[in-house]
């Protein structure tokens, strides 16, 4: 593309991602779409002659945006990777821009120093020890394989990185843990890594949804009786269904106790540390072996970036240094090559969004703006508790209110069940707004993530008076699948 018509075309792309995230409030956060129909629309073979710049820009309105999900709508409450900000995105085009590789410090050394320099920024502003080093991966889901695979290479007496763990007779089942409300990537792990399903066990939570530490214990030991050999306990910090925090500093005493790998899932409510009197949350997390935050899931950097954090560095790269001959270069003994820590070899220069939204905002301006969610998540909280059909399903410790409509004629479990379901459809199907839901205890239940930097107290006002809404016109419809008669 010639400079003048880069030029020409950046500046109108530009502006209209100015006017996007402006009038951002005037789009649907779920389009009207069924699947296929986009498809539809799209020719079937590849272009056989390039098409000018000012057709495809044209396309991007015509057939694109009529199928977005806006992640970056200020109601978009569904999930917790929730929104970029402007100097996330101007980081992000200049990163394209870039185009390196990092898989050495010799082939990007400024990607490998701000790559380190901004994650130790992001350690001190979360109040974790000097001793914790840093590297970028994707997602969190990779991260935490890496503190599980880092876990499984400290087993140095099994020599599993010279001989593998099929075949041999002399390695017994190696089993990780995790509360039963742990993330999916905890299961993927154990899937990827060759421990299988029954590789992981799940250890019950209490009441508040927290990781019961004396039944890890009795699992630990029943484990070791059984001939298992537990290696690594993977502890959450804002479980994805309620953000409930597994109780760290008991749990990280009994892996010192057990000589057990310690990974802390803090991908979500890690960030909320930033705000000094929300350092509570990583309470303990100064004794894990390894830990995870996603600054792309509540610190307003474009997905993705997942920030992995361990006091044993020399582990991970013992699992997964293999340097091939043209690898090699003159600054190897000095110099740290991020490819000798984890699976990749080809590393986007990632940390430079995350330099410009640190640098943008600075500690306080992100500490406000999380401490403004923390409000709107307790105001919502109370809307609630204070409304004779609705009832919160679990505390509401950091941005995540999970809640469920409970009308007092209605008893029946599963018609409560049937009746969260179809309000959640409902409130979807509005498309001004986009919950999500879990389960808890069999209930099914209705989750609002507060965590988008354009969310103010009117985007939630809203979202409220929506639900109640919806919920009015269910229970009033004799046709839908509640009907006040019946009970």
């Amino acid at each position: 593309m010639p400079p003048e018509e880069f030029r020409r075309y950046g500046h109108q792309l530009v502006d209209w991602i100015a006017d996007f995230l402006t009038n951002i409030d005037e789009h649907h956060v779920l389009p009207a779409i069924k699947p296929g129909e986009l498809r539809a629309q799209l020719p079937q073979t590849p272009p056989q002659a390039g098409e000018p710049m000012h057709e495809i820009l044209a396309d991007v309105d015509r057939l694109l945006m009529p199928a977005m999900t806006h992640w970056n709508h200020p109601e978009f409450f569904a999930y917790f990777s929730i929104s970029s900000s402007g100097p996330g995105i101007l980081g992000e085009m200049l990163s394209a821009a870039f185009n390196v590789n990092a898989m050495l410090w010799k082939s990007c050394p400024a990607s490998t120093e701000l790559e380190q320099v901004t994650l130790d920024w992001l350690r001190q502003m979360m109040g974790l020890p000097k001793e914790f080093w840093g590297i970028i991966y994707d997602t969190a889901s990779i991260s935490t394989m890496h503190g599980i695979a880092a876990a499984r290479e400290q087993l140095d007496d099994l020599e599993l990185h010279e001989h593998g763990m099929a075949g041999r007779k002399e390695v017994p089942r190696l089993r990780l843990y995790a509360s039963e409300h742990a993330h999916s990537s905890v299961d993927k792990s154990a899937l990827t890594l060759g421990l299988g399903k029954a590789g992981l066990r799940k250890i019950p939570t209490d009441t508040q949804f927290r990781m019961q530490p004396e039944a890890l214990q009795r699992a630990l030991n029943e484990d070791r009786a059984a001939g298992w050999r537990p290696f690594c306990v993977v502890a959450s910090v804002g479980t994805t269904s309620v953000t409930s925090i597994d109780p760290v500093p008991a749990i990280a005493e009994i892996c010192a106790r057990e000589n057990l790998w310690l990974h802390v899932d803090a991908a979500y409510g890690g960030s909320a540390a930033v705000v000094p009197e929300m350092r509570w949350v990583l309470a303990g997390c100064e004794r894990a072996d390894s830990l995870v935050v996603n600054p792309h899931k509540w610190l307003f950097v474009p997905v993705d970036l997942s920030a992995f954090y361990t006091r044993k560095p020399e582990v991970l790269r013992r699992a997964f240094s293999l340097v091939a001959e043209y690898l090699r270069t003159p600054q190897d003994g000095e110099a740290e090559n991020f490819m000798d820590y984890g699976l990749q070899l080809g590393r986007r220069f990632r940390a430079l969004k995350l330099w410009f939204v640190l640098r943008y905002f600075g500690a306080e301006g992100i500490a406000a703006r999380i401490r403004e969610h923390l409000r709107l998540a307790q105001q919502l909280a109370g809307w609630i508790d204070a409304h004779p059909d609705f009832e919160r399903m679990a505390p509401t410790s950091l941005s995540l209110v999970c809640f469920r409509a409970h009308p007092s004629h209605v008893h029946d479990k599963e018609e409560l069940n049937r009746l969260n379901e179809k309000l959640l459809d409902a409130v979807n199907a509005t498309r001004e707004v986009f919950l999500s839901h879990t389960k808890l205890n069999k209930r099914y239940t209705l989750r609002c993530a507060i965590g988008n930097i354009r969310t103010e107290e009117h985007h939630v006002q809203h979202m409220w008076e929506i639900v109640q809404q919806q919920l009015g016109r269910l229970l009033a419809d004799p046709q839908s699948v509640i009907q006040k008669e019946t009970f």
